[in-house]
């Protein structure tokens, strides 16, 4: 997968660069194109790195930020958060065309499903 990255006051090294490429590389599990990656880093007056990234998809767009003193510890929690907006991205289309299809199938109804019975016996009350 091939990304943008533009960095301002810090020079991207390889073992940055390689870091970066294996996290988006995680992201390409899900399926799902994605369009234009770009991250960008730059460092504050306190020597506080940030990261910035940003994802185009077919019907929306992710953005993730990460700031540390740690770059490298920055660059995870970055793909730890974009790993986590694409997964809720998949699993909302997904959920969301899944239930037209079960109900073409017969499986869900517009039927209202009989209520279960439960006795006296079985319900217990808190205390308060």
């Amino acid at each position: 997968m091939t990304f943008e990255i533009t960095s301002k006051e810090i020079k991207v090294t390889a073992p940055m660069h390689e870091k970066l490429a294996m996290k988006y590389a995680k992201l390409e599990r899900f399926n799902i194109p994605m369009i234009n990656p770009h991250v960008t880093i730059s460092k504050d007056k306190n020597n506080v790195k940030k990261l910035e990234a940003s994802i185009h998809l077919p019907q929306g767009q992710l953005l993730a930020v990460s700031e540390g003193e740690d770059l490298y510890a920055a660059i995870t929690i970055l793909g730890q958060k974009l790993e986590r907006q694409l997964n809720k991205y998949s699993e909302k289309h997904s959920a969301h065309k899944s239930g037209k299809e079960q109900c073409r199938a017969g499986v869900i109804s517009g039927e209202e499903l009989p209520a279960e019975k439960i006795s006296d016996d079985e319900l217990e009350l808190a205390e308060y």
